[in-house]
């Protein structure tokens, strides 16, 4: 039997050429100090960068002009440093990670281990720490909001009637959607405001919104701007008006030519004040076949109410319209008499209306006086002399308005920076709006109200039940609340 013993590989060892220690043989003949000395692989390679960080949205720039958000010794951040590394891309790179850093240091280390072939086909691996000093510097997004002026896109809301109780009604709907968020700004003009945004996207989303809650029309287009900016698109949305007479009553249930405009939300809500018939009239609609405006609320004449004679079911059958009839309001024939014509006159005016639940013997309401209105509209002309009311009746009136202003318990929040919508005649038509959402609570359940905490502490007299109120449970609790127009909770709180 042969046996084969296996005998170990004897390594051999040369010396140095440099220093004489001995070494395994490799191509060079020298040792691993002896070559560091005539070699460096980082040679080209800085040991120092700078790095701009955003204090405002907290991201960093990834030259030439992007920002990313990225923490401390995350990937994304890893990944930005060794792209800001210049020279990486001749040698290996072996292993990258941070060396921890005080986070309020300004610096942030990278170990970095690299190889490369040197004299002879040889491989030389080398490791060394980059250190980047971080530079705060402003974002152009974040400039652009501080800014307050820059903007690409501009969306312009326009109400185009004599009141402007639909904004009131609009920047409610705003605040409780928070749909003033990503505004670089909040200006306002002569008929309304101008929301400014440093994206069209976000203008965008913005006319969307209001076209769902108001039946409004949006037109866009360019205007020049110069080169320094690019090009900006506002938005004009107009609203409708407040009491019109309509050119399509067979679409509507054969209603009547002449109605009421009794809300606006996102559709013209109508009544035929001579059926009870109701009609919602939404924005494709109306700007389809448009309607015009009879009068305005400040138009409206004062009438004492003599005599109020409810007209009961049964003899409602005759009536013509097959649409919707409003269960809330009553049918009544009215007779009415002009509050300045008291003592002196004793005629009196016949109207029918759907007003009939609210009104009693001595009840001042608001009323159009047909007889005397000088009214240019081709569908009026149409309408026979006969068939057309004396007075139709609006809306009843509750008493002194600074008395119900007085006992008023609620309040509302504006955008922040601006105070009050400022109209021709605001104050008149800010208390008619509040009055409205007293008097109608389909008006107001799609608005926050807050609780006066002022003039709840204040007991009161409350013996006058005949005014319209806004009960505690409808109210939420006080808030005070500051910030920007640039969105989150950017509101304060007004009476």
């Amino acid at each position: 039997m042969e046996y084969i013993v296996e005998h170990e590989v004897e390594k051999h060892y040369i010396l140095c050429c440099e220093c004489g220690t001995e070494i395994e043989p490799n191509p060079t003949n020298m040792c691993v100090a002896c070559l560091r000395t005539h070699v460096d692989i980082t040679e080209g390679i800085p040991k120092q960068a700078t790095l701009f960080f955003c204090r405002a949205c907290e991201r960093y720039q990834k030259p030439p002009s992007m920002w990313i958000a990225a923490s401390l010794e995350s990937r994304e951040l890893l990944s930005l440093c060794l792209n800001r590394i210049k020279g990486l891309k001749a040698i290996r790179l072996v292993d990258a990670g941070f060396i921890w850093t005080e986070p309020h240091s300004k610096r942030i280390k990278v170990k970095l281990t690299i190889e490369k072939e040197v004299i002879n086909g040889a491989i030389l691996q080398q490791t060394f720490v980059v250190e980047f000093v971080v530079h705060n510097q402003m974002c152009d997004d974040c400039h652009r909001v501080e800014a307050k002026d820059f903007w690409r896109a501009c969306v312009q809301i326009r109400q185009k009637t004599s009141h402007k109780k639909t904004l009131f009604y609009l920047e409610q709907q705003i605040l409780k959607h928070k749909a003033h968020v990503n505004t670089t700004s909040i200006k306002q003009v002569h008929d309304g405001l101008d929301f400014y945004y440093g994206h069209k996207q976000e203008a965008r989303k913005l006319v969307d919104f209001l076209l769902a809650v108001v039946p409004g029309r949006d037109n866009i287009f360019l205007i020049s701007v110069p080169a320094t900016l690019n090009a900006q698109s506002p938005y004009d949305l107009r609203t409708t008006s407040f009491a019109c007479h309509q050119s399509l009553p067979q679409q509507l249930g054969n209603l009547g030519q002449i109605c009421v405009v009794y809300r606006v939300t996102q559709a013209v809500h109508l009544i035929d004040p001579n059926t009870c018939q109701i009609a919602d009239v939404n924005g494709q609609v109306y700007w389809r076949s448009p309607f015009l405006s009879l009068c305005s609320p400040h138009q409206l004449t004062e009438y004492m109410v003599m005599e109020v004679d409810i007209i009961q079911e049964q003899d409602q059958r005759h009536i013509s319209g097959h649409g919707q009839r409003s269960v809330k309001h009553v049918l009544a024939d009215v007779w009415v008499i002009k509050v300045s014509e008291l003592g002196s006159t004793e005629q009196q005016y016949h109207c029918r209306t759907h007003l009939g639940h609210l009104l009693n013997c001595g009840d001042i309401v608001l009323g159009f006086d047909m007889r005397t209105a000088n009214v240019n509209d081709k569908y009026l002309e149409k309408i026979r002399p006969d068939y057309l009311p004396d007075v139709i009746l609006v809306r009843k009136v509750y008493g002194d308005s600074q008395r119900r202003q007085k006992k008023r318990k609620w309040k509302l929040r504006h955008l922040n920076g601006i105070d009050t919508l400022e109209t021709e005649n605001h104050d008149r038509d800010y208390n008619e709006f509040l009055e409205d959402l007293e008097e109608d609570p389909e008006y107001r359940k799609n608005i926050d109200i807050y609780k006066n905490a002022d003039k709840i502490a204040v007991e009161s007299d409350d013996t006058d039940d005949d005014l319209p109120r806004i009960s505690l449970a409808e109210m939420l609790d006080d808030l005070h609340i500051s910030g920007d127009a640039t969105g989150g909770e950017g509101a304060e709180m007004v009476e």
